[in-house]
């Protein structure tokens, strides 16, 4: 194996070496449960499928932990202030933060189900941890880490030589462009909170008793803590999305390695963006925080297979910024059902056994070995359809390089039965279009879509799927 990936830590692309091969501990940044996930946050999932069935495909045993984040996530994440995410998720809903809480983590579910996502060996919710948290904080206070301010526990980044290595942070250059300081008991602007006390106005419905009083663990102390409580002081990859490299992974690094004294990580992985365009045309990444966010649900409602996200999601490298558009998602869907009905008109299927020589598998095999090039194996699909290999051994191949791509392309396609009522409405669609009367055809597309059907259009014809 020749398993090339790429380290935020070291920026660059590195010989993969676990520790104890073929074993690789993995653990990824999951969701903070108080909303539904955006399909941003659902391409840094995609891109860790692809990583664990990449590694999984190439003979390495993957055991993965994923964190649930159910408290101390706080809406000012890079200031350790604000409310807690889950609080205000309960204020907004009137429910129980508990009662929030399984709600998103159950919508979370479905999403990965949609998406074809395998699930990770174990969720960890950061409630059940508690104690693995305190202690660990406890080890910090004893190995002179830490120090007590009003609202908390802080790390004392001051006391680490090393803080910042993976973002490259210049200290002396935060703290001289700090024009506030959100607060002044902090002894330096990039120390953060491991404990945060409950206030006597504050009336929380997730706190804990500890050493330091009642309250709450910080969010950044929680992945650190059930990471090595799950997979040992030293992991093999750890992920998830940029916006962590700066301060959540940054922190990780800071307490779990003066905890322990050993690497937390041997590669750090991040996805990239997905960027949307404003009204003023500017692009911008994704967030639930500036309320521009598109999820999987609303995908779905128009029209839109999951599966043809996760397609779109390949075309771009984990690694790159990706720009969302409906045009391309569009695009995405026509080009994914094409290679599913190319497949599917396919009717026997050739011995992979016996094709795992042939060149286009090694192509295959050299752009997964390449830091996950899946928009090479995209290409790579497209192109082994137009060679000259048999229709079977066409199959074959694909099929086999599915296990990567996680698109379920081995699915059987069911026969949509279509009532008379809608056959009608695309009939009168269709008769519209003929006479460019545009705005009564998507009246009645729209009507189609609100009785549980999509029609999309192919060439002189059309296809009707039940949604």
């Amino acid at each position: 194996m020749k398993l090339h990936l790429y380290n935020t830590l070291t920026r660059s692309k590195e010989l993969f070496t676990p520790q104890n091969p073929p074993a690789v501990k993995l653990y990824t940044c999951g969701p903070t449960v108080y909303n539904y996930m955006h399909i941003g946050n659902l391409r840094t999932y995609i891109f860790e499928d692809i990583l664990k069935r990449g590694l999984s495909y190439l003979g390495y045993e993957v055991k993965h932990i994923m964190n649930i984040t159910d408290v101390g996530h706080l809406t000012l994440e890079n200031e350790d202030s604000g409310e807690d995410k889950m609080e205000k998720g309960s204020r907004r809903e009137g429910k129980t933060v508990w009662e929030v809480a399984e709600f998103y983590t159950q919508a979370f579910t479905r999403d990965m189900e949609a998406l074809n996502i395998i699930r990770a060996d174990e969720w960890t919710k950061a409630t059940d941890y508690i104690a693995e948290q305190i202690k660990l904080v406890r080890t910090l206070e004893q190995k002179g880490f830490t120090y007590r301010i009003s609202d908390g526990i802080y790390f004392d980044t001051g006391k680490d030589p090393h803080y910042g290595k993976m973002a490259r942070l210049d200290k002396a250059g935060l703290e001289a462009g700090a024009r506030v300081e959100i607060n002044p008991e902090k002894r330096n602007i990039t120390d953060f909170a491991l404990w945060k006390f409950s206030t006597p106005n504050e009336k929380r419905q997730m706190e804990w008793p500890s050493p330091w009083g009642a309250g709450f663990p910080g969010w950044h102390i929680e992945c650190s803590a059930m990471a090595m409580a799950k997979l040992g002081d030293t992991l093999d990859i750890h992920c998830g999305g940029v916006d962590h490299i700066p301060v959540h992974h940054t922190n990780e690094i800071a307490q779990s390695e003066n905890a322990t004294g050993k690497p937390f990580s041997r590669w750090w992985m991040h996805g990239e963006f997905l960027n949307i365009i404003t009204d003023k045309g500017a692009e911008e990444k994704m967030s639930k925080s500036k309320d521009n966010f598109l999820t999987l649900e609303l995908l779905k409602n128009k029209g839109f297979e999951p599966l043809a996200y996760r397609f779109m999601t390949l075309g771009a490298h984990y690694r790159s910024k990706m720009q969302f558009s409906w045009t391309s998602l569009e695009a995405s869907q026509t080009a994914y059902k094409k290679l599913k009905h190319a497949l599917s008109g396919i009717d026997s299927i050739g011995n992979i056994e016996a094709l795992k020589s042939n060149e286009y598998h090694q192509k295959f095999l050299s752009a997964i070995e390449d830091d996950l090039n899946m928009p090479q194996v995209l290409a790579l699909v497209w192109d082994t359809l137009k060679s000259d290999l048999s229709k079977p051994d066409q199959k074959a191949l694909i099929l086999e390089w599915d296990k990567v791509m996680g698109l379920g392309l081995d699915q059987k396609q069911e026969k949509t039965e279509v009532p008379q009522e809608i056959m009608d409405l695309a009939a009168k669609r269709a008769e519209a279009r003929a006479n460019k009367n545009w705005k009564q055809s998507d009246s009645l597309r729209d009507q189609i879509l609100a009785k549980g059907y999509k029609i999309e259009d192919m060439g002189k014809g059309y296809r009707i799927e039940k949604v």
